[in-house]
């Protein structure tokens, strides 16, 4: 698969234009029309935040998802090609749903999903309603595959959303990792946890953090939580870790409210050990923020921009030569997700001018018997809850870059 990534890389040649940044609404890239034998499009959506507080994110994927398909439509103008569209939802369930029926209105056949997770659990209803496949790069709350409320209507989901498959790790699988790399490394003898009790994302990690945290005996001193209205005065909560003499604080959380956490602990004289998730994939890019604050900062991600593969560096050289920016875990993430579709629906057969509902039946069948490698791991394999497996990454902060731990 490496091999495949690399000569699609060195035989790509960029043929639309640049993904609008912050801008608001849609950014679609259309693919080229095909000389050889005509081959048509498949129609592949997204919904992110591409403006907002979590915009890192929407963007990153964005961009991933766009460097992707332009490798496949220029290694492959006589085959299958892929035509791509991006719908802002600002973090937002509500807008999240209405960006999904936009894209169902333009013709989507399959649906790279949500970026973060709550708007994820409402969008995986409406695609699983519809029958929609459904790969979303970073939405991680197990809600998104089933079995809970929906944010938007408060009723009790169907217990599989049998179309919906993740990327990216799943929150569980997030918390228990990071306990468990915590205690291994030996980073830390008195632990701390902030986290916000009203996200999905932030408690479901934060859950099953608890659970192996137990199991594994470490010695958690300090937990408490914050909420959307609360989330710009953390003296609370850094005065209970400091005074309970936290020499770790873990941070299961989005980078935005990391970077006020950093600044308020600097302020008053608090300088822990940090740990956080994928969600703090990002804390470099926030503006305003002094970056020198998460000097030694501590993440697990699946994605390691200073790996030496061929095809992490140049899908690293391509991202930075398009965005001036060193990409993240969520623009390597979407970048897998469109590979991954792509594989599959070669491998299934699919045309363009096959319905959504059966593309999705033959992609379910191939998500769950296919082995994929990629930028955020090999042999990724997805289970028949559409979680995936791979191997997490250890990563610290260091000169205001991320570097490999492990």
């Amino acid at each position: 698969m490496k091999k495949r990534i690399f000569a699609l890389t060195m035989a790509a040649v960029m043929t639309v234009g640049l993904l609008s940044g912050c801008g608001g609404g849609a950014t679609e890239t259309k693919a080229p029309s095909p000389e050889g034998n005509g081959a048509a499009a498949i129609k592949i959506g997204g919904v992110g935040p591409l403006t907002g507080g979590a915009a890192i994110y929407g963007n990153a994927a964005a961009r991933g998802a766009e460097i992707a398909k332009d490798e496949i439509n220029a290694a492959n103008p006589d085959g299958l090609q892929i035509e791509l569209r991006y719908e802002d939802d600002a973090h937002d369930a509500e807008k999240s749903v209405n960006a999904y029926n936009t894209l169902k209105g333009w013709g989507m056949q399959v649906f790279l999903g949500s970026v973060t997770s709550t708007p994820g659990v409402a969008t995986s209803v409406e695609a699983n309603n519809d029958h929609v496949f459904y790969l979303t790069p970073s939405a991680s709350s197990t809600d998104v595959l089933g079995g809970v409320a929906n944010p938007l209507t408060g009723t009790v989901d169907i217990q599989r959303k049998d179309n919906v498959f993740q990327m990216c790790f799943v929150d569980p699988n997030q918390g228990s990792a990071s306990a468990q790399y915590i205690t291994d490394q030996n980073l830390g003898s008195k632990i701390a946890v902030i986290y916000k009790n009203d996200d999905v994302y932030s408690t479901g990690v934060y859950n099953s953090f608890d659970a192996k945290a137990k199991e594994l005996g470490l010695n958690v001193v300090s937990v408490t939580t914050f909420t959307e209205d609360t989330k710009t005065d953390f003296s609370v909560q850094l005065s209970d870790a400091k005074n309970a003499g936290a020499d770790l604080v873990f941070l299961p959380m989005y980078y935005d409210a990391a970077a006020l956490i950093f600044t308020q602990a600097n302020a008053m004289g608090y300088a822990p050990k940090w740990f956080g998730i994928d969600g703090m994939d990002g804390i470099l890019g926030v503006e305003g923020f002094d970056t020198s604050l998460a000097e030694g900062v501590m993440l697990l991600t699946p994605f390691n921009a200073d790996a030496e593969d061929e095809a992490t560096k140049n899908f690293v050289k391509t991202y930075q030569d398009k965005y001036s920016e060193v990409p993240n875990q969520f623009a390597a993430d979407a970048y897998d997700c469109v590979y991954a579709i792509y594989e599959a629906l070669n491998k299934a057969g699919i045309t363009a001018d096959m319905s959504a509902g059966d593309i999705c039946d033959k992609l379910m069948s191939e998500f769950t018997s296919m082995t994929f490698n990629g930028l955020t791991g090999e042999g990724m394999t997805w289970d028949d809850t559409g979680a995936v497996t791979k191997s997490p990454k250890g990563m610290v902060i260091q000169n205001g870059a991320y570097v490999g731990m492990d």
